[in-house]
């Protein structure tokens, strides 16, 4: 049995190469965020602490930010519009775009109806509610009053912090509900044949045992009561799209390690090391 001392020597011994692994992809990453903007008042932009992740990975990623509270149309000019600037500025060719949320349906719009399936060399979503949620329709059967008084505040909030964008957050709350996205978007926004598409769900709370923040636990169960297992805003169901990868066991913020506690911080960086892992392994 070795002697603590021992022991202790051993945890102290250098390693040869006390860095990350370089993980050489052969396209950079662009990571599109979801609906909100509460991210931009603690972080550069929502997904900047996964960016800043696979930068420690030798990756050439990105995290832009677009107007937070707009319709799909909109947001999927936007990010049309800074991939083009990247591809302008650094010579890329194309890109690995990774959505959260929203984000996944905006890129979905812009390789569809944008023509930007030429930039894309694939693209992985993450808790994108590719056939709604029923948390936005929870939100609009709230009563009229409050409802447009806190679309009012997230409007004048959304033009704040992204000025060049005009926010509606009503109408882009209204396409991310089940029936406009199962019976408009999907219909019209099918696939293209040269993407390969990935997506990963993700499951918390009720129906799993893995805890979540209290806050979130009302639209957990609701969700849960309509649409089986989710991550407090995303239903692990509605998630899936094209190649299925797996659920991951994070709740929607803590995805973009927001509100990540001790319990869920390894989870956060193995999750996000096993997706750029996977895109090394086929070819991206």
């Amino acid at each position: 049995m070795a002697s603590p001392q021992h022991a202790l020597m051993k945890r102290l011994e250098l390693k040869d190469f006390p860095q990350p692994e370089i993980v050489r992809l052969k396209y950079p990453i662009v990571l599109c965020h979801g609906f909100g903007g509460i991210g931009s008042l603690l972080k550069p932009s929502a997904l900047h602490d996964a960016c800043m992740l696979m930068r420690e990975y030798g990756i050439m990623a990105f995290a832009p930010n677009v107007i937070p509270y707009a319709r799909i149309a909109t947001r999927a000019e936007y990010w049309r519009k800074l991939i083009f600037m990247l591809k302008e500025e650094y010579g890329f060719d194309k890109f690995n775009i990774i959505g959260h949320s929203m984000g996944g349906l905006d890129i979905r719009y812009a390789i569809t109806h944008l023509g930007l399936h030429e930039e894309v060399a694939s693209l992985t979503t993450i808790a994108t509610p590719h056939h709604g949620t029923f948390l936005a329709n929870l939100v609009l059967k709230g009563p009229d009053l409050i409802t447009e008084k806190l679309s009012e505040v997230l409007d004048w909030f959304g033009e704040s912090v992204h000025p060049s964008g005009k926010s509606e957050v009503l109408s882009s709350v209204e396409q991310l509900t089940l029936e406009y996205v199962q019976e408009e978007f999907n219909p019209s926004t099918p696939n293209h044949p040269d993407i390969p598409y990935f997506s990963y769900g993700a499951a918390v709370g009720k129906g799993t045992s893995f805890s979540l923040n209290p806050i979130f636990l009302f639209q957990n169960a609701q969700i849960y009561g309509k649409e089986g297992v989710n991550d407090s805003f995303v239903s692990a169901k509605s998630a899936e799209w094209g190649t299925f990868l797996g659920n991951v066991s994070l709740s929607h913020m803590n995805q973009i390690n927001m509100r990540v506690t001790r319990e869920f911080k390894p989870i956060y960086q193995s999750f996000w090391k096993e997706l750029i892992d996977y895109l090394y392994n086929h070819g991206f």
